[in-house]
C-alpha cells in the first residue's frame, strides 16, 4: 500500500507525462508536493521505483517511466519520437521533447572519514550537490575522503564518498565503519568469528582487526565524486 505522498507524487507524474510527454524535474515535484526538499523527492521516486511503480530510464537522470498506478490502471500511451520528429495534429505542429536535463539532489556531507587510520567522523553543517543518476534506492550521504590507503581502489584524498545508509554488509563490500563510537573509516569488510577486519586498498597499509562489538557499520560505498582544480 502506498503512503498518501507516493500516490499523489506518481499521479503528478502521469500526469506531466500525458500532457508534455517529459517527466517533471525534481524541483517541479517537490513544489507541487510541498516538500522542503528534494531529497524528500528522491525518497519517494525510490520508494515507488522498489514497488514496481515506476522505472528510471537508463542514462537519463530527468526520466521517469510509469509502469502501473496504483489502481494498476494502465497509463496513457504515448508515441515514441525520434530526436528530431514532430507530430501533426490538425493545424498544429507538435515538436519532440527535449533531451530531459539533469537533477540534483541535496545530501548531507557529514564531514571528513579517514582512508588510513580512523579518525573521527565530523557532523557536516552542509550538503552536497549531487546528480540523481549517481544514486540508487535509499537514503545517502556524503562524507570527504582524508588519507590514501583506498587509492588501489580508486579512490583518493579530497573525494567525496556518497554513502547509502545501512547497518550491514556482506564481507567485500567497501564500507563506512565506526570504531569504538568515536572514530570512522572506509575499508573493505571482513567479518571473520567474533572479529572484524577493515582491509585497505594500499599494500603500504595493514589491515585493522577490531572485536565485532567494536565496529559498527553505518553505511556503504555507491558512488565517488571528484572536483579536479
Amino acid at each position: 500500500m502506498l503512503t498518501a505522498k507516493q500516490h499523489e507524487l506518481i499521479r503528478f507524474i502521469q500526469q506531466r507525462l500525458d500532457e508534455s510527454g517529459i517527466s517533471p524535474s525534481f524541483e517541479e515535484m517537490k513544489e507541487a508536493l510541498d516538500l522542503k526538499s528534494k531529497s524528500g523527492v528522491h525518497r519517494l521516486i525510490s520508494a515507488l521505483e522498489e514497488r514496481g511503480f515506476i522505472r528510471r530510464l537508463p542514462n537519463r537522470a530527468r526520466a521517469l517511466e510509469v509502469i502501473k498506478m496504483p489502481e494498476d490502471a494502465t497509463p496513457t500511451p504515448r508515441p515514441t519520437l525520434a530526436a528530431n520528429d514532430t507530430v501533426v495534429s490538425g493545424s498544429a505542429v507538435l515538436k519532440s521533447a527535449p533531451e530531459p536535463a539533469n537533477d540534483v539532489i541535496e545530501i548531507p556531507l557529514h564531514g571528513r572519514i579517514a582512508a588510513g587510520a580512523p579518525i573521527e567522523a565530523l557532523e557536516g553543517q552542509t550538503s552536497l550537490p549531487v546528480p540523481a543518476a549517481l544514486l540508487g534506492p535509499g537514503e545517502h550521504y556524503a562524507l570527504e575522503v582524508s588519507g590514501d590507503s583506498m587509492i588501489e581502489a580508486g579512490i583518493f584524498d579530497g573525494d567525496f564518498a556518497l554513502v547509502r545508509r545501512t547497518d550491514s554488509a556482506r564481507d567485500g563490500e567497501i564500507v563506512v565503519a565506526l570504531v569504538r563510537g568515536e572514530e570512522a573509516t572506509l575499508k573493505y569488510l571482513h567479518k571473520d568469528g567474533g572479529s572484524v577486519r577493515l582491509d585497505p586498498a594500499n599494500a603500504a597499509y595493514d589491515p585493522q582487526v577490531y572485536g565485532s562489538s567494536e565496529v559498527q557499520v553505518q553505511g556503504k560505498l555507491a558512488g565517488l565524486l571528484r572536483r579536479y582544480h
